[in-house]
Order: structure tokens, then sequence, then C-alpha cells
């Protein structure tokens, strides 16, 4: 089907994306941080994400991000933490499309394959007025790239390493002028029959993990027309499934499995105009559960419009509307849930230097409003001479959580009263750059946030119920920096980050309640990753490592988990040719001095572990 489709096309100029029409061989995709005046955007492209083909999305986060993961254990559950906060706090999107669980208001990053994503971009901070629910510590923006004018590409990729680790992924897309197609396929596997120390047994002997395997399969198809100057069309869709035997805790031995699979497709429609652009989008998320016998299914439907529209030289505008329809239907409860949200962003550049952005959301659930969302930022490039630059970025704004499914609905202990979590941050940071022989860039950002009504799950009477009960206050300073320039013949380039964050309770459940004023379980006060890459002539070489300090079990900080730090290396050459062919290679070394550590409590990691890496491109 596929092949067929690649034969369509469509006749029709193309335009400069500057002036808000078609670039030449871009599909058109709006600018993550055109409206985010004042806050923090990291991303990675696909040259850099093949550093981390056969690998998860929650691999590169946490060694090259400030962002910590809470890993439970090789391929297991991975949940993202911005800046103390929870996984729940993490807005997720996929080509724009929210794809978050609404049962579990969250999304787990180990079945996210860095085979299947072409971008990623991580937004650090409150942004509930730009990008709405969840969007609390931080969002992650995901998104497939697909071009006009490159011919006929393909190519395959296969990863062999530890641990009964063998991965498999190919591509081939077509694009002339006016049509562009791409699709991919992939599949993961690993026994992760990995050797760990048993602390359930006398003396801790070595013994090998005999239940964690691993599978995950998926196919991602891309498909964009430009159907004449004015107007173009995008549609993606992407299915994946992993069955998983869940590892147990060190000393247990159960057997749970759970089986995951999802279906996501988007549709967008761009009519472009001299100063604005129109988008239509519509799609659908769909994700399915099963935990040995128990399913939990849940489908989420979206239609959305939006105008963004350049008044002047110095203001700009969008203005637009999202209705989503979802529909629960899991093992204790069935349910439908709707939302309608209005949001409205302004831009105003007061000189070439200086810019200001106030972006304002409100969101409407099953009859009941969420908080009103107003977010203020600016950017403030006041200093310029020569080589360097100095960048001030300042913002302020409110944020929210709407309850789960689960919270709400979950039979039995579900509280339909439950009030959406508020938090109110702010931010300021400041980035040097200096270009020249060496290129430098340093940034310094600190932060605040306080999270009202924050939900926790107690005991009442035989079963748990949700509360808004804690308050909890958030602030830190995160550091990022990279230098680059060449000895000799070799190029070079260094990154580092280091984050310090301080997340505590500040009102409990009770007046005896032991976890005020103490840090929030497995949050991280410091944290830390460097990576440097030299390369020549298409040979190269990368160094990596990240540090986690310690973190604590429970609530009231009674038990803490030591801090470790993981070393990474790998050698690569990307210049082979055969005939036609590309056959780019590389091999890597993880956690080369085998170290023995945990995220999580009881949840055994892997040692050393090696991976080869071959791909074959035409």
């Amino acid at each position: 089907m596929f092949l067929l489709l690649w034969a369509i096309s469509f006749v029709a100029p193309s335009q400069n994306q500057d002036t808000v029409k078609l670039d030449q061989v871009e599909v058109y995709a709006p600018a993550l941080d055109r409206f985010a005046q004042g806050q923090k955007v990291l991303s990675w492209e696909k040259a850099e994400l093949n550093d981390y083909q056969g690998r998860s999305l929650g691999d590169i986060l946490q060694e090259q991000s400030p962002v910590f993961v809470r890993q439970y254990g090789a391929g297991m559950i991975a949940s993202p933490s911005f800046r103390g906060t929870s996984a729940g706090h993490t807005a997720v999107f996929w080509n724009g499309l929210p794809i978050n669980s609404p049962s579990l208001g969250q999304s787990d990053l180990s079945i996210l394959p860095i085979s299947a994503i072409d971008q990623v971009s991580l937004q650090f901070g409150n942004a509930g007025a730009l990008f709405g629910n969840e969007a609390i510590g931080g969002s992650i923006h995901l998104g497939t790239q697909t071009q006009f004018g490159k011919g006929f590409h393909a190519g395959i990729s296969q990863q062999i390493g530890s641990f009964g680790m063998f991965n498999s992924s190919a591509f081939a897309g077509f694009s002339s002028k006016n049509f562009s197609s791409k699709t991919k396929v992939y599949r993961e596997f690993s026994k992760n029959n990995f050797p760990y120390k048993d602390l359930g047994q006398h003396g801790t002997p070595e013994v090998k993990q005999d239940h964690a395997q691993f599978e995950q399969i998926g196919i991602v198809q891309d498909l964009a027309w430009n159907l004449n100057e004015n107007n173009q069309l995008k549609t993606a869709f992407w299915w994946n499934k992993t069955n998983r035997e869940v590892q147990p805790v060190i000393g247990s031995n159960t057997k749970d499995e759970q089986e995951d699979q999802a279906f996501r497709a988007v549709i967008d429609y761009f009519h472009f105009k001299e100063k604005s652009v129109w988008n239509l989008k519509t799609g659908f998320v769909r994700n399915e559960q099963t935990f040995n016998s128990s399913e939990n299914n849940s489908t989420q439907y979206f239609i959305a419009g939006d105008w963004d529209h350049q008044i002047s030289t110095k203001w700009a505008s969008k203005l637009g509307a999202r209705y989503t329809l979802t529909k629960g239907d899991l093992s204790t409860y069935q349910t439908d849930d709707d939302r309608i949200e209005l949001y409205q962003s302004t831009k105003f550049l007061a000189s070439e230097n200086l810019s200001f952005a106030l972006n304002l959301r409100q969101l409407v659930y099953s009859g009941t409003f969420a908080p009103f969302t107003p977010n203020l930022g600016m950017d403030w490039s006041f200093w310029n001479r020569n080589s360097q630059s100095l960048q001030l970025k300042t913002s302020i704004g409110k944020g929210f959580k709407v309850p789960t499914l689960n919270d709400r609905f979950w039979n039995p202990g579900g509280n339909p009263d439950l009030l959406p979590e508020e938090s109110l941050s702010g931010e300021i940071g400041l980035t040097w750059i200096k270009t020249g022989n060496l290129n430098w860039t340093q940034g310094l950002t600190f932060y605040k946030m306080s999270v009202n009504n924050w939900i926790i799950w107690l005991p009442k009477g035989s079963f748990w119920t949700p509360e808004n009960i804690k308050k909890v206050d958030n602030q830190g300073i995160e550091y990022q920096g990279s230098l680059d320039g060449s000895f000799g013949t070799w190029d070079w380039k260094l990154t580092t980050s280091y984050t310090y964050s301080k997340a505590v309770t500040t009102k409990g459940t009770d007046e005896n309640d032991q976890s005020v004023s103490k840090q929030l379980p497995y949050t991280p006060q410091h944290q830390a990753n460097a990576k440097i890459r030299i390369e020549k002539n298409g040979y190269s070489a990368i160094a990596s490592t990240f540090y986690v300090g310690e973190r604590s079990v429970t609530a009231d900080n009674p038990r803490m988990m030591p801090s470790f730090q993981l070393f990474n290396f790998g050698l690569a050459y990307d210049k082979l040719e055969i005939g036609m062919l590309q056959v780019p290679l590389s091999f890597q070394i993880n956690n080369v001095f085998d170290t023995d550590y945990q995220v999580l409590y009881l949840r055994a990691m892997p040692g050393r572990s090696f991976q080869f890496n071959l791909s074959i491109t035409i």
C-alpha cells in the first residue's frame, strides 16, 4: 500500500518559509519556541539521535539532559522528572498531538524508541499557557521529519549487543517537488539476562536476571503533499507494540507480564497566506495495555485549529482552539471525558534584541473550568560585542494538571470531586555565546515553582483514594554548556550540564506528616552529565558520563539510595562506501567500569554492556 502511495503526487510551486510560505524542500512545521520567550528549550535533530539508535527516549534524556529518568529496570517503565516534578507533570507530544495516557496522565519513555523519531525537543518549566494540561515541570515534543525534492532513499540498520540484544530497523522514502513519503519499520529485542547481586539471598550471590525479556515492533508512515502554492497536507501514522516480562524486584520471583499497544495518527492541513498560516489538525491516540489478564484501554480523538498571523514587523499573534473526546474502557470503570481549550499568544518585538510574549489558555473539562493560565516571557540580548553576546531570558506563569481518569473514576477509590493541581513558577536565565577559534555557549537558569492541590493517594478503610492534600515547592539551578573547536586536523566538541534541584513538601497530609520540609522521593538534588566527541575524516570517538546524586526512597527520607556515576564510550566510522551504498559502522560500551547501581530501590540494572551498530543506506 505504501508503495502505491509513493506514486501519488501533486504539482505546485514552492515558497520561502520566512514569509510563512512553503520552503522548497521542507514540510512546514510551526516553531516550538515562536511564542516561548523566556523559556528554555533543548533540541536534538536526527544526526544527533543516531548515537542512540537501538535505544529509547529515556536513555538520551537521562544521559544528555537535566531531566531525571526514573527507571524500573532495563527495558522497564521509565518516567521523566523535570525540575523535581512527577511524570504526571510532563506533557508529551508527537507531531503536535498529546500522547500521554489519559488514565495514568503520563508516558512510558522506554517504549518510545529513537528508531521511530527524527527530532526531540525539551521545553523546561511551566508552559500550561502554551501547551496545556500537564506541562507544569516541562514538555517533550517528538517529531517525524519529511522533506520534498530528495528522490528515493532507503536504508537498514542492525544493532547486536550484550544480554541478547538484537535490534533491526529499516526505512524507505521517496519525495518529489510536491509529494513526500517515508516508511520506517523496526523490531527491538533483548533477553535482559544480565547478572546482578541478589540482595535477598544470604551472601548476596551473583545471579542472572531470568524474567525481563523485552520485545517491541512498530511502523511509522509519513506522507505530505504540496496541493498548490497556498496549501499543504501532511499526515503521519505510528503503530507500536511492546511485550515485556515485568522485571521483579530483587528477592522476588513474580512472573508478571505486560503488553502495550499504541495507535497514533494525525492529519495537518496548512493554508498559507502572505503573512499568516491557518492550521487544521485532527488525530487520534489509542492505548491498549494488558497486565497479566487485566485490560485497560483508552482512545482520544482530537480536532484543533489555529491562526498564526504576522500583524506587523513588531507584532505577531496566534489564536486557536482544540476539542478532545476521551473514551476509557478500563478493568474497573468505563467513562467518557470531553475537553475544550481556547488559547491565544501574542509576541511583541520591541527591538532587534528585545522581545516579549504573552500566552493565555482556558480549558474546560467535563463542564468544569480548569484554572485560567497566563504566561509572560521576555528575551533580551542586552550585550553584543565583536564575537560575544549575552542574552537574558525570564518568564513567569501558571500551569495546571487535570486529575486523570484513574484519579476520578477508579473503582473503588476514585474521587470525582478532585480539583486540578495548580502551579505558579518563574525563571531567569543568562546565556553567554562566544565565537571564534573556540566556540563557547554557557547558560545558567534559576527557577522557582510552587504546586498546590498536589494529588496523593491515601488509605481509606479497605481501599485507597486520592485527595488534594499536598503543597510542594521546587527551586533550583540548571547549567548547560558547550565548547567546540579544532586541534590540528581533528574537530572536537564538549557538552556539559549540571542541575541542582530542591523539591520539598511544604504542606502534608496532617500535622504529623514526616514528609514536610523533606526532599521528594526519588528526586536527586544533584545531577550532571558530560559528553565529548572527537572526529576526523569520518572517524569519531565519543566518551560520555552522567552522575545522579542520592535519592530518598520514601517521603519521610529514612532510606537513601546511593549516588552513582556511569561512563560510556564509542567509536564510529561513517565514510565506508561500497558502490552506491554508504555503510556507517559504530561500536559502543555502556557502563564501561561495570558499576553496580540501582536507580530505584531493589530494581536491578545491567552492568557493562557492548553494542555493535551496522547501517546501510542508499
